[in-house]
């Protein structure tokens, strides 16, 4: 059934708190991101609730164009609390949402980077790249926008103002270092020995608390639609 006026807004305020969950008990408070908390008190961070059931682009592209008009906003997540995908098709249309807005805007002109995010993902500790899909879990589908530009300022050591990375806790001397690996997988080093120091039961007790808390709180909503 589609939710009535007043349902809708209450789930787009769940789906915002759930979410802001994932940021504060996930990013912040486990030391995942060493700017995540700048991010937010600076106010250069913007999430959208779409409440679409099915894979079309328009309210994606929608979104997007609102953040291409705001040089502020440096990060932006796009929640979609009610498109029940697997994981692999998400990560599909993601892809598709990219791809669109490259042809729509022409290579190169598109200033953000997308990243797709989703709850289902088991931890595997075996490669530093194998558990990035594990530390993406949050509590709905999501696919994160990164503003091109901080990345590029990132990856060159230059001061940027505020800068944010969902799962990007990492060591900031490996900039100064010659022969640095790249971005991501400094990234994704420092992100498995921060899990493994936390310990994954840990990590994965607090991310399933936050999956239950979304599940009961959209099991009620689903009950008055």
């Amino acid at each position: 059934m589609t939710p009535t006026g007043g349902v809708t807004e209450t789930w787009v305020r769940e789906a915002l708190r759930v979410h802001r969950r994932y940021e504060k008990e996930i990013v912040e408070e486990c030391g995942l991101c060493p700017w995540a908390t700048r991010a937010r008190t600076d106010d250069k961070v913007r999430e959208f609730v779409l409440m679409q059931t099915d894979e079309a682009l328009e309210p994606s592209a929608a979104a997007i164009e609102s953040l291409c008009k705001d040089d502020r906003i440096e990060v932006a997540f796009l929640i979609y609390p009610r498109l029940e995908i697997p994981r692999e098709d998400f990560h599909a249309f993601a892809a598709r949402v990219r791809d669109a807005e490259a042809e729509r805007r022409g290579p190169g002109n598109n200033p953000f980077v997308l990243a797709a995010f989703h709850p289902d993902a088991k931890p595997d500790l075996s490669d530093p790249e194998r558990l990035i899909p594990f530390l993406r879990r949050t509590p709905d589908a999501t696919v994160q926008l990164v503003r091109g530009s901080v990345l590029d300022h990132v990856r060159s050591g230059t001061p940027q103002g505020t800068r944010f990375f969902s799962m990007g806790a990492f060591d900031p001397t490996a900039f100064v270092t010659p022969a640095a690996p790249p971005l991501r997988e400094r990234i994704a080093r420092t992100n498995l020995a921060t899990t493994e120091r936390m310990g994954v039961d840990e990590l994965t007790r607090r991310l399933d608390d936050i999956r239950r808390d979304r599940d009961e709180s959209y099991r009620a909503l689903q009950l008055r639609t």
